[in-house]
C-alpha cells in the first residue's frame, strides 16, 4: 500500500501584494503555491482562492530499500511589511490507492484538486477508467499521468502531461497496461475555474468584482470506478461476426443464381428473377421481329407495320457497323434527324401523351451504354483523389491525439471505444467493413448480369434487342463503387471524428442517393437521363454547399435564405425539365428568362386560363407533390436553422429518393405490371431493415455540434458482443439495407424482359 501525505493551507489575507508562499521540499521533488491562489480564465479574468490543497507526490518504498521514513520540509514565507496569519494542516490519505470494481466518492475544487494511484492487477491488460458526477457544473478535467513527480494537478498545467478530457457529468478513459511500463498510474481530477470549455458561460457576477474570493463555491462531487476493459478474445470474437455476418450474404446470393439456373432454361438465364429468354415462346405474331437484326440498329427499332394501319415506320438511322467500338462524341449526340417521319423528331415524340419505352430508347445501344459506363470510371476517380488526401488527414489527427493525450480533439463514444494498435476506437471502423463486402458483392452480381448480357446480344437475341427495359450496367457499377468507398469514408471519418472532417462520412451518402434517383430514372428514359460529367458536377456542388453549411449554417441567416431561394428555384427547374422529358428549351433573345418567363405562361394558360387538365397528369402529381416536399424542407431550414447541416441535406436527399421510388412502384402496378417473388422480398427486406437501422441511427452516442464535455453526456455502454454500440450496430443495418435498396433497382423490372418496349409505358 502506498502512503500518500496531503497538505491543507488557508490564509485570511486578501492582498494580491504579499501573498503567502508555500514551498514544500520532498526527497524527489519540490511542490510551490501562493495564497491566495490566482487562476486566470477568458479573457483574463482572474479567480482568487484562499484556500488550498494539495497532495503530495508519494515515494513508493524499492524492494532494495523497504519502507523508510520520509522528511517533508514546508518553507512558509512572505514579503508582506505586517503579520499574516495562515493555518497549515497536514495529513495522511487513508485512500490513496483505486481498487479494480470499486467506486470511490470524493470532492474536488479549482483550488483543491485530487489525484489517485491505480495499479493494474495481474490478469488485466486494459481498464476503463469511469467517472460521473450529478452535477453538469463546474467544469472538470480527469487526466492519467504516468508515475513521475511533480504531478500536474493545476487548471494552467493539466494538460502538460498524459491523456485527459473534459468532463460535466461523465467521462470514461481506456487505459492499456502496454502504455505504462511500471504498471501503474495517477489519476488526476481538476476543477476548471471557468465553464466555457465545458459550454458553460463566464458567470457574469464577476464582471463588477474581479478580485472576488471563490474558495468553496466551486466544488464538485465526484465518483470514480475502475472497471477491466474487454480481453482480447472479445477482438477476435467481434471480428469474426463481422465478416460472417455478411459472407453469408455472399452465401445466400450463390444459392439463389443456383436454384435460378437449374430451375429456368439452363441455356440462358438472367440472374435474380429474370425469365428465361430463349425458348420461352412468349413472342407474339402482331409484332415480328427478324433475329437476324444487326447488332448495330437502335433497339428501339419495331416493325409497327401490322399494328398502325399500313403505315410503315422507317428504321432509325443505323449505327456503326457491329465490330465497330467507336465513341465519338457525334454518335453519342446523334438527334436521328436523317428520319423521315414527324414522329422521329425528338420533340414531338417526347411531348405525346402516352410514351412508350421504344420512344426513349431510339439510340445506338452501344453508345448509350458508353455513356453510362462514364459514371464508373468518373467514379472511381472520384473515389482515389477524395480518399488519398482524407486517409492522410484522419492518420494526422489521430497522432496528434496519441502524441499530445487530448482527448477533446474526437468525439468517439468513450464508453464503448476499444482501442487496437494506434487507433483509439477500432469498433467504430470494424463495423464498416459491410459496406465495402457488400459493395463488392453488388459489383459481382451486376457483373453476372452484365456478362450474361453480352451472351445475349452475341446471339442475337430478340428479347435481349427488342424486349424489356435496356440493359445499361454502368450507374449499377458506379453504384456498388460508392457503397464501397462511403464503408472507407466512414471509416475514415470514426478513427477521429468531430467537426472539421464529418463531410468524410455523409459526401458518397449523397452520392449514393443521387446515383440511385438517376438509376431510377434512366430505366424508363434511357435516351435522356443525364451525362456524368453533369450528374457529378451537381454532387459537387451540393458537397459545396454542405461545407458551407456547417460553417456558416449555425447563425448566419443570410445563408439560409440563400440556400433556401437556391433550392426553391433548382427544384422548379429541375421539375421542368422532367416534366416536358427534356424538351423545354431556353432560347431566343430573352434566354436569361426565358425559362421562368415560359414556366409562367404555361401555368397561366394551363391552370387559370382554361383550368384544363395537365397532358400529364401522373408526371404533375409526382412533381407537385414533390416539389411540396421539398420547399417544406426549404422552409424548415429557414425557420429552425438546424446545425447539422450535414445531415439536413441527407434528408432531402433521402426524401425525394423514397418519394420517387414509392412513385415509380405505384405507376408499375397502376400499369398492371407484376412484382416478382425476388424484388417484392427486397423491397420487404429494404423497408423492415431501414426501419431498424434508422432506430439505431437516432440513439445519439455522441455530437461534435457540442463541446467535448457535453458531447460525453451522451456515451453509451456497448450493447452488441460487449464491443459494439449503437452507432456500430447502425453501420451494420444501413449497411445491408444499402445492398438491399440497390437489388430493388437492379430487379424491379425484371417481368419485364418479355415484354416488347413499344408495351412498356414510361412515367
Amino acid at each position: 500500500q502506498v502512503d500518500a501525505v496531503r497538505v491543507y493551507v488557508n490564509s485570511s489575507s486578501e492582498n494580491l501584494q504579499y501573498p503567502v508562499l508555500f514551498v514544500v521540499r520532498q526527497q524527489k521533488g519540490v511542490l510551490s503555491w501562493q495564497v491566495p491562489l490566482i487562476f486566470r480564465g477568458l479573457y483574463q479574468r482572474t479567480y482568487n482562492y484562499q484556500e488550498v490543497s494539495r497532495t503530495l507526490c508519494p515515494s513508493e518504498p524499492t524492494p532494495e530499500t523497504g519502507p523508510s521514513d520520509q522528511v517533508i520540509f514546508v518553507d512558509v514565507a512572505s514579503m508582506a511589511p505586517f503579520n499574516i496569519a495562515y493555518e497549515l494542516l497536514v495529513t495522511r490519505l487513508e485512500n490513496f490507492q483505486l481498487e479494480t470494481n470499486k467506486a470511490f466518492n470524493f470532492t474536488a475544487s479549482p483550488s483543491q484538486p485530487q489525484y489517485f494511484l491505480y495499479k493494474f492487477a495481474q490478469d488485466v491488460d486494459s481498464v476503463v477508467i469511469k467517472v460521473v458526477s450529478d452535477a453538469v457544473y463546474p467544469c472538470s478535467v480527469v487526466s492519467v499521468q504516468d508515475i513521475v513527480c511533480p504531478v500536474y494537478d493545476l487548471d494552467h498545467n493539466v494538460e502538460f502531461n498524459g491523456v485527459y478530457q473534459s468532463m460535466t457529468k461523465q467521462a470514461a478513459i481506456t487505459v492499456q497496461r502496454k502504455d505504462f511500463p511500471g504498471e501503474q498510474f495517477f489519476v488526476v481530477f481538476v476543477i476548471k475555474p471557468e465553464d466555457y470549455a465545458c459550454g458553460g458561460s463566464v458567470p457574469s457576477s464577476i464582471h463588477g468584482n474581479v478580485n472576488r474570493t471563490w474558495n468553496l463555491q466551486r466544488t464538485k462531487n465526484l465518483q470514480v470506478t475502475i472497471v477491466p476493459s474487454i480481453k482480447k478474445s472479445v477482438y477476435i470474437q467481434a471480428m469474426f461476426f463481422s465478416f460472417l455476418s455478411f459472407l453469408s450474404f455472399y452465401l445466400g446470393s450463390v444459392v439463389v443464381a443456383f436454384v435460378h439456373y437449374i430451375s429456368t432454361d439452363m441455356k440462358l438465364t438472367v440472374p435474380f428473377g429474370s425469365v428465361s429468354i430463349a425458348g420461352s415462346g412468349i413472342m407474339t405474331s402482331s409484332h415480328p421481329i427478324t433475329a437476324s437484326t444487326p447488332e448495330g440498329s437502335s433497339y428501339g427499332a419495331i416493325d409497327e407495320s401490322s399494328s398502325s394501319g399500313g403505315r410503315q415506320l422507317s428504321s432509325p438511322e443505323r449505327g456503326p457497323p457491329a465490330g465497330s467500338d467507336t465513341d465519338s462524341s457525334v454518335e453519342e449526340e446523334s438527334d436521328f434527324d436523317t428520319m423521315p417521319e414527324i414522329e422521329s423528331d425528338k420533340n414531338v415524340v417526347r411531348t405525346k401523351v402516352f410514351l412508350y419505352l421504344s420512344d426513349l430508347s431510339r439510340k445506338d445501344r452501344r453508345i448509350v451504354s458508353k455513356k453510362y459506363k462514364i459514371y464508373f470510371w468518373n467514379i472511381i476517380t472520384i473515389a482515389v483523389f477524395y480518399a488519398l488526401p482524407v486517409i492522410q488527414l484522419v492518420i494526422t489527427y489521430q497522432t496528434v491525439v496519441n502524441v499530445t493525450g487530448n482527448q477533446d480533439i474526437c468525439y468517439y463514444n468513450f464508453l464503448c471505444a476499444h482501442p487496437l494498435g494506434v487507433l483509439s476506437a477500432f469498433n467504430n471502423i470494424l463495423s464498416n467493413v459491410g459496406h465495402m463486402l457488400l459493395g463488392f458483392l453488388f459489383l459481382l452480381i451486376v457483373l453476372r448480369r452484365d456478362i450474361l448480357h453480352r451472351r445475349a446480344m452475341e446471339m442475337k437475341d430478340i428479347y435481349t434487342l427488342d424486349y424489356g427495359i435496356p440493359k445499361h450496367f454502368g450507374l449499377f457499377y458506379a453504384m456498388g463503387i460508392a457503397l464501397m468507398m462511403e464503408g472507407v469514408l466512414s471509416a475514415c471519418y470514426h478513427v477521429c471524428p468531430n467537426y472539421s472532417n464529418f463531410q468524410f462520412d455523409t459526401s458518397f451518402m449523397y452520392m449514393i442517393a443521387g446515383l440511385c434517383m438517376l438509376k431510377l430514372y434512366q430505366t424508363r428514359h434511357p435516351d435522356i437521363n443525364a451525362s456524368a460529367y453533369s450528374a457529378y458536377a451537381s454532387f459537387a456542388v451540393v458537397i459545396c454547399l454542405a461545407v458551407l453549411g456547417v460553417v456558416f449554417g449555425k447563425n448566419d441567416m443570410w445563408f439560409w435564405v440563400i440556400f433556401s431561394m437556391i433550392h426553391v428555384l433548382a427544384s422548379l427547374a429541375l421539375s421542368t425539365q422532367i416534366y416536358y422529358m427534356g424538351r423545354f428549351k431556353i432560347d431566343g433573345p430573352d434566354s436569361d428568362l426565358g425559362v421562368f418567363r415560359r414556366a409562367a405562361m404555361v401555368l397561366y394558360t394551363d391552370c387559370i386560363q382554361q383550368c384544363s387538365r395537365p397532358m400529364y397528369m401522373d408526371r404533375m402529381v409526382l412533381l407537385i407533390v414533390g416539389n411540396l416536399v421539398n420547399w417544406s424542407f426549404a422552409i424548415f431550414g429557414l425557420v429552425y436553422r438546424p446545425r447539422d447541416f450535414a445531415s439536413y441535406i441527407l434528408g432531402i436527399f433521402i426524401c425525394n429518393l423514397l418519394l420517387y421510388l414509392a412513385f415509380y412502384i405505384i405507376m408499375k402496378l397502376r400499369s398492371s405490371e407484376k412484382l416478382l417473388p425476388i424484388p417484392l422480398f427486397c423491397i420487404v427486406a429494404t423497408a423492415v431493415v431501414w426501419a431498424a437501422a434508422l432506430y439505431f441511427f437516432f440513439q445519439t452516442l455522441s455530437s461534435w455540434e457540442e463541446t467535448p464535455a457535453e458531447s460525453r453526456e451522451k456515451n453509451r455502454p456497448c450493447i452488441l458482443l460487449g464491443f459494439f454500440d449503437d452507432h456500430d450496430v447502425w453501420h451494420f443495418l444501413s449497411a445491408a439495407a444499402l445492398f438491399f435498396s440497390f437489388l430493388v433497382l437492379l430487379t424491379l423490372d425484371d417481368d419485364l424482359d418479355a415484354v416488347r418496349r413499344d408495351k412498356i409505358p414510361v412515367f
